[in-house]
């Protein structure tokens, strides 16, 4: 097995792609195609988000010790001073700092794409057209933490061409008893598997390729899929004081998800 990949049981396969320095302001597909010469029928292409914030020139200039506050302030819908970070919610997910970094930004602030829904839909039509594919799927991806947990896993910042989310609900488990709550988070799991491969320090992997993965594929995505209102999170005690969050809706591509 290759340096960069896992098989799961059920032949899921992982593969992360080793690639150059993408830079500040180019073309993210021609990048694309450069490192990944072939995407199959039924794969998911994954994307750090950090490529696509470059290619949209989503960075900030440290001018001072004060910048990288005030750049997480602005993007965030919610924000908390805490001993380490900041604790914020921005775009639907709770997260450090609004995704806002300084990790291989080579003296800049990196920020979180603009759009990564419309981002991976963008470049799902490129996919398609120039791999001759009809089912694939792309997420754009970033790290995160789990309270109480140590060690980053993966998010989807946004994806296309699959759905998110499988719902269990109204089924039966193997005793019989109807399930009423159980649903699977397939965006955040695929992503937290792509991550694994891909590294987090100087591994220079942002592209990632699964085949055989358990998703559905689709031509139409819900924004929303995912999202769940504060009120409704089961972790929402320990969000009394994010009670001004604004309410799902406000924003097209915004809403609460407490527990990501």
């Amino acid at each position: 097995m290759p340096v960069g990949e896992i098989r799961f049981q059920n032949k899921m396969i992982v593969r992360a792609f080793r690639t150059r320095v993408f830079k500040e302001g180019e073309n993210l597909f021609d990048f694309i195609r450069v490192h990944v010469k072939h995407i199959p029928e039924k794969s998911v292409l994954v994307i750090t988000s950090k490529i696509v914030a470059l290619s949209e020139g989503r960075t900030r200039e440290i001018k001072n010790s004060n910048t990288k506050k005030e750049v997480i302030k602005s993007e965030s819908d919610w924000a908390l001073h805490t001993k380490y970070v900041w604790l914020t919610i921005k775009d639907g997910l709770v997260m450090a700092s609004a995704g806002v970094d300084e990790s291989n930004g080579n003296g800049k602030l990196i920020l979180l794409p603009k759009d990564s829904f419309g981002a991976a839909a963008e470049i799902l039509k490129k996919i398609k057209k120039f791999y001759k594919v009809k089912n694939v799927g792309v997420i754009i991806t970033d790290s995160r933490l789990f309270p109480l947990r140590a060690g980053i896993v993966g998010v989807a910042l946004g994806y296309a061409g699959i759905k998110g989310i499988r719902d269990y609900r109204g089924q039966p488990d193997i005793f019989g008893r109807k399930l009423k709550i159980s649903q699977v988070d397939v965006a955040d799991s695929l992503s937290t598997a792509a991550v694994l491969v891909m590294g987090e320090s100087n591994e220079r992997q942002p592209l990632a390729l699964i085949e055989k993965a358990p998703v559905e594929f689709t031509n139409k995505i819900s924004r929303r899929e995912l999202l769940i209102d504060i009120k409704e999170d089961i972790y929402q005690p320990l969000f009394e004081k994010a009670k001004k969050i604004k309410p799902l809706g406000n924003k097209k591509s915004r809403g609460v998800h407490p527990h990501t």
